[in-house]
């Protein structure tokens, strides 16, 4: 049903067309044009500076040998402010060499004082690599820069805390293995002159606010050892950055902004898969369901997948030589988008398809630096990749990239467009929207994308759940003290008391101790666990691990399993060993877990009554199971059969935002009764698929719940509620931005052209009710009565 010719294949494979030749290729391949917008990002001319008076000779004539002849403006400015003692963030384009920034005073300072030591940090073990390929390739005399994560061998970790002058790691590294160790890296911390933090705008959500936690801690053991490092971070373009930047580090920062390097133009279209034929749309939920009174069901038209969609253009611009990168949302997206474009290439020319990978986390170290350097040197064409290579991996040449779905912030998309045309030559990028309502909002708003100011990052430090286990971290390391309460901020004291109450700290005329023997677990990025090992049953082998919040719902009994293009189903998972065994098998079917939700609310902070409507902001308990899964037709998208599962349930403490309705207002607007679940139902699913246009997050990150009666409110009711314990940021934007945030989501609603509601507008991919009852024309009327009524 969603079959494509094979590619054409081009006569050369690694000299390609022209970004606009290529895009006009691409469209003339279907019937119809799938691209709603074209916009063109003009070249830029690059503003030198000199080398700033303090750089030593034999550094300048480093970056030389690597062609680095002058600075561009903004790396002189941000690397003088960081070498006079001040806290920076340069926050500036993709490729606008803001490594240059942190290495000139860092390498300065290293090569002045032969004591001194420098700490990078680095969200991915492959940037960390990258960099450290970087810094190694200038061949600086005693610098000797190492990387210190999971995947250093023991034999060597002895010799780089003793050794190494330039530490690279990350902050899962450095909370789990430098700071409880604070003793063993005395020398090093006590001569620590610069804290390097690398794409700092992925902090975000409870992965931000933990390592905002983390670096107090970090600068806690410092001050111990009388130190005061110098914090440089540098940042995709963002909103606000030195507020972010403060939140993170808990210190004043200076912020440049001002992008000075050159820049290759960049063609940016938008593209919208097809409709599906009449003949292939799936049926909808039956109107009765939905509160209607005519028991008829109509035919939800769909659009093709807009994985399917990705993996054909990917296997088109390899066929014409093009390097192309295409980003998917999903370890499993990546895997099928590489395996699709592999099967079209081979077709057209036997052998081509080995020119396509998939990269993603949960891959052995192995297998991630030999794709990284089959990338590099050109042995790849095309790799579909998750996020995992957004952030900073050098990977020069690309001519094109594809990003499959709205990766959820304005600032990762236009990360991952700019991995193309790194050496300053034209690229293509090309967003291909899902079947979302947010992705359909945006490729026919693209004021939206490219008129707009990108997002602020979203990081609460106050978060009891977040504060609380980072103290006890700390107490570990060395007893707490009242002076430590400014440093950690607010709530410290509140988050102390509770721990002393639990028995985990004691206090002492001298502080707050810990109070056992074993370490606090304390799960950095808010993934739900430790991660679960996917290991085939026949063989033993490993062949990846999933976190432990998704395991639910990817690694379930029956679940369908994909890894290197191989598809494999889960026989068993064992929650308590944290272990999932799956066997080889390729089915016509996919999988499709499915939960039931309940939600109570714990406490108001804040609401405005507006009338017959009322918004607020408060904390809720939520309860979740997963209950089920559907296996479903991979050609046609038929569910096959609904099978029962038996999973944990779980709970969660978080931060929501609601609104709700009086009946009466629902009942002038035209929605009846019966339809109202339908219509509270619909506009839950589009104002969670809308949200991420206003906060960094995206629809996973976030959960909802609606209901004609809701026990704690006693009216018609609309939840939504990150998907973090004790909350992550999101629902506070969400609440402080409400009139802004409904409005995009009614115009979505409104927009789109189906008639009774599709996966463009408020079907959601991950709805536990099978996205039953919902009512497309009543929830368009719902949101009506709270924008009317709601203050601007």
């Amino acid at each position: 049903m969603e079959s494509s010719a094979a590619p054409t294949v081009s006569a050369g494979h690694d000299v390609g067309p022209a970004p606009v030749d290529l895009l006009r290729r691409l469209r003339a391949r279907g019937a119809g044009d799938p691209v709603t917008h074209v916009e063109r990002v003009p070249a830029r001319v690059g503003v030198p500076a000199p080398w700033p008076a303090w750089a030593p000779p034999e550094l300048r004539a480093a970056f030389a040998r690597r062609g680095v002849v002058a600075p561009w403006q903004h790396q002189a400015e941000a690397a003088t402010l960081a070498y006079d003692g001040g806290h920076v963030i340069v926050a500036t384009g993709t490729a606008s060499g803001k490594s240059l920034a942190y290495q000139l005073p860092a390498l300065a300072t290293l090569l002045a004082d032969p004591r001194a030591t420098v700490l990078y940090l680095a969200p991915t073990k492959a940037l960390a690599a990258d960099q450290l390929r970087a810094v190694a390739g200038l061949e600086l005399d005693g610098v000797r820069p190492a990387c210190y994560d999971g995947d250093t061998p023991r034999a060597e970790r002895e010799w780089i805390r003793r050794h190494s002058r330039f530490v690279l790691t990350n902050p899962d590294m450095l909370h789990h293995g430098i700071l409880p160790g604070n003793a063993q890296w005395s020398g090093f911390l006590r001569r620590l002159a610069y804290v390097v933090i690398d794409e700092c705008h992925t902090y975000r959500g409870v992965f931000g606010s933990h390592v905002a936690h983390v670096l107090r801690r970090l600068r806690r053991q410092c001050a111990r050892f009388g130190a005061t490092p110098v914090f440089v971070l540098a940042s995709a373009t963002s909103g606000d950055p030195a507020t972010a930047a403060g939140r993170l580090t808990g210190l004043p920062v200076t912020a440049v902004t001002e992008d000075a390097s050159p820049r290759g133009g960049v063609t940016f279209a938008l593209w919208e898969p097809p409709l599906l034929p009449p003949d292939s749309a799936t049926p909808a939920v039956p109107a009765q369901a939905a509160g209607d009174h005519d028991a008829t069901t109509d035919l939800v038209q769909v659009r093709r997948s807009a994985l399917r969609e990705t993996a054909d253009l990917l296997a088109d611009t390899v066929a014409e030589g093009v390097r192309t990168l295409a980003f998917v949302r999903s370890r499993k997206g990546a895997e099928v988008v590489a395996a699709n474009a592999r099967r079209a290439l081979d077709d057209a020319v036997p052998g081509l398809g080995d020119r396509v990978a998939a990269y993603r986390g949960g891959y052995l170290r192995e297998e991630r630096r030999e794709l990284e350097r089959a990338l590099l040197h050109g042995d790849l064409l095309g790799l579909a990749s998750t996020n995992a290579l957004e952030l900073g991996v050098d990977l020069v040449g690309l001519d094109a990239v594809l990003i499959c779905g709205y990766p959820g912030t304005r600032a990762s998309l236009w990360q991952q467009a700019g991995r193309a045309g790194r050496s300053g030559q034209e690229a293509l990028a090309v967003l291909v929207a899902r079947d979302d309502p947010l992705d359909t909002y945006l490729v026919h708003h693209p004021e939206a994308i490219f008129g707009a100011p990108v997002e602020a990052t979203v990081l609460d430090p106050a978060n009891p759940y977040v504060l609380a286990p980072q103290l006890a971290c700390a107490a570990v390391e060395a007893p707490l003290t009242p002076a430590d309460l400014a440093l950690f901020g607010d709530g410290a004291k509140e988050a102390i008391d509770q721990l002393v109450e639990a028995g985990a700290l004691r206090q002492r005329p001298t502080g707050w101790y810990w109070r056992h023997r074993e370490r606090p677990e304390v799960d950095l990025r808010g993934e739900g666990g430790a991660p679960v090992c996917v290991v085939e049953s026949a063989t033993g082998r490993l062949l990846g691990t999933v976190d432990g919040g998704s395991s639910h719902f990817l690694l379930h009994p029956g679940a369908v399993y994909l890894h290197q293009g191989i598809s494999y189903v889960v026989d068993d998972l064992d929650l308590a060993d944290g272990c999932a065994l799956v066997h080889v098998e390729e089915p016509d079917w996919s999988t499709h877990a499915r939960d039931v939700t309940d939600l109570s609310v714990v406490s108001v902070r804040s609401y405005v009554d507006a009338g017959p409507v009322g918004m607020f902001l408060g904390e809720v308990d939520v309860t979740s199971q997963v209950v089920s899964y559907q296996r479903r037709r991979i050609a046609t998208g038929e569910v096959i059969d609904t099978r029962p599962l038996d999973l944990p349930t779980r709970e969660l403490r978080t931060v929501a935002v609601w609104f709700t309705l009086s009946p009466r207002s629902l009942a002038s607007a035209g929605v009846q009764q019966a339809d109202v679940p339908g219509a509270l139902h619909a506009a839950e699913h589009a104002a969670i698929g809308l949200l991420p246009l206003m906060a960094t997050c995206d629809r996973w990150d976030i959960g909802g719940l609606s209901t004609a009666l809701h026990p704690d409110t006693e009216a018609p009711t609309v939840f939504v509620y990150d998907g973090h314990p004790g909350g992550a940021g999101f629902s506070e934007r969400a609440y402080g931005t409400a009139s802004a945030w409904l409005r995009a989501t009614r115009d979505a609603i409104a927009e789109c052209g189906c008639e009774t509601g599709c996966p463009s507008c408020v079907q959601s991919p991950k709805c536990g009710n099978g996205n039953n009852p919902l009512s497309k024309p009543d929830a368009i009327r719902v949101l009506d009565v709270v924008l009317e009524n709601l203050p601007a």
